[in-house]
């Protein structure tokens, strides 16, 4: 399905909700800016809207609390959550639940939806022909805790704690709590909002000070802050590194539409969509309210697409103020741990956040390949499958398994991949990287301003060894983007973007990605390097515009190559524009200067 006739359906399915029912919140004693719980009065509405294609769910423009003690609580195995420890029992406390609807419009009206405690805010589950839009979602005490730093010195640190972070002080240490919740894990991230940088710190030196409260909502640390990194005005941001929940959970839904949607506070991963087909999301915020003082809107990812289809597309949307990627589009490769017969197969999931859900359905096709050098030699359609435990799925086959296959290769689910469109989206004020993607599927990332991302500003990668996320890509094109200011916490590796596949072993004449078109792009770079790339074949670089910059950062390591490049074939970089204070030029490793074409000076990488 073009994504013109997916917007034309979703139109189609609007247009139909207006002439069917339209059920009020209001009519199950839900009313806006009371304060109480509306989370049953919400749930009693939503079951009124079953059973009728086309419905409408309106909301009065107002706030409506959410919280835990009524929420619908099901247990789900979300892609990059967590792990058996850390997470044993993965029941969710969902706000709004949705579940085997087809053809509903949630109308918002600019609702504003509050939870409180640790709670995923909707999931829409076995849903088709879905709309939501015009709702803003915030939590009462957000389990990011934030503080501005008022002084600091070597041995004594002063901060005002933001309103919405309730802290006690206990014995002398500064003790940050919520509703119904405390904190033994800290990730810290240090944000530079006057430079719109965000960088990674650390929780220690406060936990190890006396705190004393000097007046209302400003504490005073006394103790070792030597090793501190911080100037006046910097925020500290502090999270508990768990992923118990997630923003929103769209799970097995197809024609999904979102808009218009202002996600200011995310517990958990984020807006996670995990095998669902042909998603919209359009016009989405993932930033603080503007006034309230908050540096940050997400806990972990604002997006994580896993093994979904179709085609997803994300438009004229806002990141800012995230713990980790704004988005995140990939599969999952599971690890053959066993031949059972000649046509039936176990496997495993191996990354310790990821398990538990089905990965593989009948019809499926999949693809065998090797982990380390991360290369496909045979195919194959599923018949059966099912999970025998949370960590081992055993699936058969519709035709003998390949005979070269060995013990630790990975299957990939290659039905389960979906074409991409990013256009026009602003992402800024992030630690981590701007957009990560590894599908077989055409992706285009166009028009979009990637401002001083902490990482690389895109990431294609694909491994079968870490996080075992899938897989190769085949058609990309990034062109008329901005990228200002990116990689700064990367040290030398700090790539604008990074074609990064994770194969341990080269195969001669084999790579794993293929057909990358980056064109007419503006490169706004305080340091040297601009591209990496390893084992792709038929990339392009051209018609770009590389300029310099020294407002915020100058840089640290000595002078080196603008573009580095692995084992890869028929690359050509040529036709751009540098305005830069150096002269440009290509590192080769593990490869020969006939695979290049290029106006730019050469040089081998050192062994």
């Amino acid at each position: 399905m073009t994504s013109k006739i997916f917007i034309a359906a979703l139109l189609c399915i609007s247009g139909l909700a207006t002439a069917q029912d339209k059920i009020s919140i209001s009519s199950f004693g839900a009313a806006p800016n009371t304060f109480k719980d509306a989370t049953t009065g919400v749930q009693r509405a939503i079951a009124a809207c079953k059973g009728k294609p086309g419905a409408v769910l309106s909301f009065e423009k107002g706030r409506y609390d959410f919280y835990p003690d009524s929420a619908v609580r099901k247990e789900y195995f979300i892609s990059n959550t967590s792990s058996e420890k850390e997470v044993p029992v993965k029941t969710k406390t969902i706000g709004l639940f949705f579940e085997n609807f087809n053809g509903l419009t949630i109308e918002g009206n600019g609702a504003e939806f509050v939870f409180h405690g640790k709670m995923t805010t909707w999931v829409f589950d076995h849903c088709e022909n879905i709309t939501m839009h015009g709702i803003s979602v915030d939590f009462e005490r957000p389990s990011m805790s934030e503080m501005t730093i008022q002084d600091i010195k070597p041995d004594m640190v002063t901060a005002v704690v933001h309103p919405d972070s309730r802290f006690a002080i206990i014995n002398g240490r500064l003790e940050w709590h919520g509703e119904k919740w405390g904190m033994s894990i800290f990730h810290a991230v240090l944000a530079d909002t006057a430079k719109g940088l965000n960088t990674y710190s650390s929780w220690t030196p406060f936990y190890k000070s006396k705190a004393t409260l000097v007046s209302p909502g400003i504490v005073q640390f006394s103790g070792d802050f030597s090793g501190f990194k911080a100037s006046p005005g910097n925020i500290f941001t502090v999270r508990d590194g768990i992923r118990d929940q997630v923003g929103a959970f769209i799970n097995h839904c197809k024609n999904v539409r979102l808009e218009n949607i202002n996600m200011r506070y995310m517990h958990g991963l984020g807006i996670v969509s995990q095998f669902s087909e042909n998603l919209d999301y359009r016009r989405i915020q993932v930033k603080p309210a503007p006034g309230s003082g908050r540096a940050i809107a997400a806990f972990a990812d604002g997006m994580h697409f896993s093994g979904c289809k179709g085609h997803i597309e994300v438009t004229d949307s806002e990141f800012k103020g995230l713990h980790d990627d704004p988005i995140n589009v990939h599969g999952t490769h599971l690890v053959v741990t066993e031949k059972v017969s000649p046509r039936v197969l176990r496997l495993r999931f191996m990354h310790h956040q990821t398990y538990g859900f089905p990965a593989f359905f009948a019809q499926d096709s999949v693809m065998f390949l090797r982990s380390a050098t991360l290369q496909g030699y045979g195919m194959g359609r599923v018949s059966t499958a099912k999970m025998i435990s949370e960590r081992e799925m055993e699936i058969t086959l519709d035709k003998n398994i390949p005979e070269q296959l060995q013990k630790g290769d990975c299957l990939e689910n290659i039905t389960w991949t979906p074409s991409l469109t990013v256009r026009n989206c602003r992402f800024e004020a992030v630690n981590t990287r701007g957009l990560l993607v590894t599908t077989r599927k055409p992706v285009l990332i166009e028009n979009n301003t990637f401002y001083r991302t902490g990482m690389h500003a895109i990431l294609i990668a694909d491994d079968a060894t870490s996080w075992f996320e899938s897989g190769p890509v085949t058609d990309v094109t990034i062109r008329g983007n901005t990228f200002e200011g990116c990689g700064y916490n990367l040290g030398g590796g700090n790539y604008v973007i990074a074609i990064s596949p994770e194969n341990h072993e080269l195969v001669s004449k084999f790579t794993v990605h293929r057909n990358i078109r980056i064109e007419n792009n503006r490169f706004i770079i305080y340091d040297y390097p601009v591209l990496t790339a390893k084992s792709t074949k038929n990339l392009v670089f051209t018609g770009n515009r590389i300029t310099w910059t020294n407002d915020f950062r100058q840089p640290e390591a000595a002078p080196r190559a603008a573009f580095s490049l692995e084992a890869c074939e028929a690359v050509r970089i040529s036709g751009n524009n540098f305005d830069v204070p150096f002269k440009p030029s290509v590192t080769l490793k593990n490869m020969t200067g006939k695979e290049l074409k290029s106006d730019l000076a050469t040089v081998s990488a050192k062994p």
